[in-house]
């Protein structure tokens, strides 16, 4: 009764006010008392999405097998683009074409100066200056938990940002296609990445470029047909994607360290084994390689690279192509029931 009694006199005292319909004259509602558009801290997402999205680009390239999109950054001002191989390994295909729509909806046709699966890393050219630049960051200096914020062009919208935090680094990640795989020592984030992003910048809070935005992880089994972000995406750090597109700027192809063994995939004790036996004309050991001359034989088991634990064949993999040819490395070997550590001078591939 009592709630009945002060609606029914609140109904009256604002009963004179209403119209026929029901409808107010005056809505008088409080006006909105903002900071302004594009008032923000340089340093705040909004911020650093401000200064980051101009220089980053959606990718579209036609083939006899359909259109594939992706995003890609400004590498130089006179036209250099970075992207991932797997964005635009179709664009090499004869009668393929490649465009890149730029931030202000303009478009330029692209054509691939270099590109490499094995780190899967490309750079496009369009002939265009006065480019903006993003800057490359120190991928070393990154530190789990770090904020970061992915921006690209997810099914084809362009221009989204996300955020996250670095969720962990060292991850070894296989990206690309089943044809042209790449192996990555990849930074991990939680930060939403979704088809398409691939190739865009994943950026620290002062707006430098940490990672390149190459995979993500779904679930096994039937949930895995959604293909979407499930808070598990990997870049392709900073310091290799830097390493790798000035070799596709300066020669067109990119070469990667390594020790010149055989690995045995099927081996399921600790650490990772260099294969038993010939594979082909390979041989588990290449004759005068770098592991060749640091005694490293057919059948030792390497345990550790640098003092951090090795458990499959990927993690060291991933580990040495981290590195730059000529580096030293340390493995922790193990020959029979004696284990030793052995200093690796690291090795150039041949490019291709």
């Amino acid at each position: 009764a009592a709630l009945a009694l002060v609606a029914g006199a609140t109904g009256g005292i604002l009963a004179p006010r209403l119209l026929d319909d029901g409808q107010v004259a005056d809505a008088g509602l409080p006006a909105a008392v903002g900071t302004g558009a594009g008032d923000r801290a340089p340093e705040s997402v909004a911020g650093v999405a401000a200064t980051v999205l101009p220089s980053v680009v959606s990718i579209e390239v036609v083939g006899a097998e359909g259109t594939s999109t992706g995003s890609g950054l400004v590498l130089r001002q006179d036209g250099y683009i970075l992207t991932n191989n797997h964005v635009v390994e179709s664009g090499a295909t004869a009668g393929a074409t490649t465009s890149v729509l730029f931030a202000d909806g303009s478009e330029e046709p692209a054509s691939i100066v270099g590109r490499t699966p094995e780190y899967d890393i490309a750079v496009l050219k369009v002939e265009r200056s006065g480019l903006v630049p993003l800057v490359l960051g120190d991928s070393d200096d990154v530190l789990v938990g770090d904020p970061v914020i992915a921006i690209g062009a997810p099914l084809g919208l362009e221009g989204t940002v996300t955020t996250g935090i670095v969720s962990a680094l060292n991850r070894p990640v296989s990206a690309g296609s089943e044809q042209e795989t790449a192996f990555i020592n990849a930074i991990q984030t939680d930060a939403a990445i979704n088809p398409g992003n691939s190739g865009g910048p994943l950026v620290n809070a002062a707006g430098e470029v940490v990672g390149i935005n190459s995979a993500i992880a779904q679930p096994p089994g039937a949930l895995s047909s959604a293909g979407g972000s499930i808070g598990l995406g990997f870049a392709i750090t900073s310091n290799q994607a830097r390493r790798t597109a000035e070799q596709l700027i300066e020669t067109g192809a990119a070469t990667y360290p390594i020790i010149g063994v055989l690995l045995d995939q099927a081996y399921t004790g600790e650490g990772v084994q260099v294969a038993t036996e010939q594979r082909g004309d390979t041989p588990p050991v290449t004759p005068r390689g770098p592991a060749d001359r640091a005694g490293i034989r057919r059948g030792d088991v390497i345990v550790a690279i640098d003092g951090r634990p090795v458990t499959e064949p990927d993690e060291l993999i991933v580990a040495i192509r981290a590195k730059t040819p000529g580096d030293t490395i340390v493995l922790r070997v193990r020959t029979g029931s004696e284990e030793r550590d052995v200093r690796v001078v690291l090795d150039e591939s041949a490019p291709e």
